[in-house]
């Protein structure tokens, strides 16, 4: 059996290059995604005495793909934060837009066609225009268009499974699969990865598409570029992904899979001078078991502030210390900070007195809020305080824009826990606004630890959202400065023997492992799903130090 003019009947090895879109290893069988697998016909025509009825079911179509994405968005609020979460509200806003409900009633009532087809003919025909337009930031959001339509076809009741196995009865359906696709949508992102796919292997789509964004906030290999892919493999063959360096390999022999997927320690050691600690960011006291899974060397950035979330409301003391002490218990003696509750910028929530702010990132957040709120940092601080029975506990202060901002909560969190008796606490400043950092010497002086919080440092530095594409280009990761302002805390940390570590995207992209080792940090804080990934980047960079040394 042949497709395009590859011969796929047996399994043979086949090895591509492509881009790498989000970190990680996937090893799996593959599913095949259809994104045009619908089952209307190509032009569905209807009588004028039909154009209301079609109208009217377009209108009940868009009131449930609209509640639909709203569902979505507090979804993605409770687990990733209202920045990605955002990117559904730009999909409401689509749909919503006059402009295009104006073209889908146009289409129906002069071409005097079904809802359906007016939904697939203009929707196909915007996608196609915005894949004409040169500028990559614009192609991108083309997938956008494809979503939505897929959303629409569903309400209408007239979409297919679009995960289509050749070997009937035993599809998948994307479980513990590598999924296929021409491109990716953010929705089928989250779809999929609800039901456990391993990666995506796509024919197009860029780093700065809202699908790849999301991807990468939930920890998912994708790698695109590998142009022509539904002709190359079929459905269950068994393909390996990297999503660091973009390398595909269609039926992976043995030495592949060692290479790519085998297991390193949690701590990666090279001779007794030189080692390096691999963390886990966890958001619930439920994600333990995946960290122990991975074998996380411990816990870099606990987000407390998301069991508050998930909760729909402030929890008490009682609350918190249950939550803190099965992450205390579980992690037995592996060390795990704490970060108090980050709260404001682009987590803001009904449950919380929040001040209404005309521009909230630059606001009442992180630290500022804490002040804000002395209360709710006071319950926090005896919840710590009372688990530091189960062993050394770190607490780490966000967003930290001084030292006597810094001096002030630790005083409020030490006033709070005079009548308990506790254990071992050391408090850390996250570094992840520029003025910290320019503080950084002073700052370490007085904390027992530090992480850098790359995500915030570099939006702050540039004064620039990495989620919006219009601004894209000043996101910039090679820049000097931002390197300098790393460098600069790294240093003072190191000038007073103090751990440091880091956390954030960057501590997860193979790309720079190399530049941060080099830098001299050696603890990094990662999605769980990344641990074997940036275990193998740091095995690599510091093997190639030893044979150039």
């Amino acid at each position: 059996m042949y497709r395009g003019g590859l011969e796929i009947s047996s399994p043979k090895k086949l090895v591509f290059r492509g881009l790498p879109i989000s970190s990680g290893i996937a090893h799996a069988a593959v599913c095949l995604y259809d994104q045009k697998k619908h089952n209307i016909p190509a032009m569905q025509i209807i009588t004028p005495h039909d154009i209301e009825r079609e109208k009217d079911r377009l209108a009940s179509a868009q009131r449930q793909v609209v509640e639909r994405l709203e569902h979505l968005r507090e979804d993605m609020i409770n687990r990733l934060g209202r920045a990605e979460a955002e990117i559904f509200r730009a999909q409401i806003m689509i749909i919503e837009d006059p402009f295009m409900y104006n073209q889908l009633h146009e289409e129906i009532e002069l071409s005097k066609v079904s809802a359906e087809t007016a939904v697939v003919t203009v929707l196909d025909r915007i996608e196609s225009r915005f894949l004409q337009i040169e500028q990559e930031e614009f192609k991108e959001r083309a997938s956008d268009f494809s979503d939505i339509k897929r959303r629409f076809l569903n309400a209408l009741g007239s979409l297919n499974p679009n995960l289509q196995c050749d070997a009937q009865g035993l599809c998948q359906k994307g479980r513990n699969r590598i999924v296929v696709a021409e491109s990716l949508a953010p929705g089928l992102v989250l779809e999929l990865h609800e039901q456990n796919a391993r990666g995506f292997l796509c024919a197009r789509g860029g780093m700065t598409s809202h699908a790849a964004i999301i991807a990468r906030s939930l920890g998912i290999p994708v790698v695109s570029g590998i142009h022509n892919i539904h002709n190359i493999v079929r459905c269950g063959a068994e393909v390996l992904i990297n999503g660091s360096t973009g390398e595909v390999v269609i039926y992976p022999d043995e030495q592949d899979i060692n290479i790519h997927v085998a297991e390193r320690p949690s701590q990666v050691i090279v001779d007794p001078l030189m080692h390096v600690d691999v963390m886990a960011n966890i958001r619930f006291s439920t994600d333990v078991q995946q960290v122990i899974r991975m074998k996380a060397k411990g816990i870099g950035l606990y987000r407390t502030e998301f069991e508050f979330i998930r909760a729909g409301r402030t929890l008490d003391e009682a609350e918190q210390y249950e939550r803190y002490r099965r992450v205390m218990e579980l992690m037995s003696d592996s060390t795990v900070y704490f970060r108090l509750l980050d709260i404001g910028g682009d987590k803001t929530y009904a449950f919380l007195d929040m001040p209404k702010e005309d521009n909230p990132h630059l606001g009442c957040r992180g630290a500022r809020f804490l002040l804000y709120h002395p209360e709710l940092l006071r319950i926090q601080a005896r919840a710590l305080a009372a688990v530091s029975r189960f062993g050394k506990v770190y607490v780490l202060y966000p967003m930290i824009v001084s030292v006597d901002q810094f001096i002030a909560l630790k005083r409020i969190f030490e006033d709070s826990i005079k009548d308990i008796d506790i254990g071992i606490i050391y408090h850390g400043v996250m570094f992840e606004v520029p003025s910290a950092c320019l503080q950084a010497e002073e700052l370490m002086e007085i904390s027992d630890f530090a992480s850098i919080g790359t995500n915030d440092l570099i939006q702050f530095l540039f004064a620039v959202d990495r989620n919006n594409e219009l601004v894209s280009d000043d996101y910039d990761l090679e820049n000097p400065v931002f390197w300098d302002l790393i460098s600069r805390v790294t240093l003072a940390a190191k000038k007073v023997d103090k751990p440091i570590s880091i956390c954030g995207e960057l501590a997860g992209d193979a790309r720079y492992i190399e530049k941060l080792l080099k830098i001299g940090l050696k603890r990094f804080s990662v999605n769980p799903r990344l641990i074997p990934d940036v275990r193998r980047s740091i095995l690599s960079a510091l093997n190639e130090k030893m044979i150039q040394e």
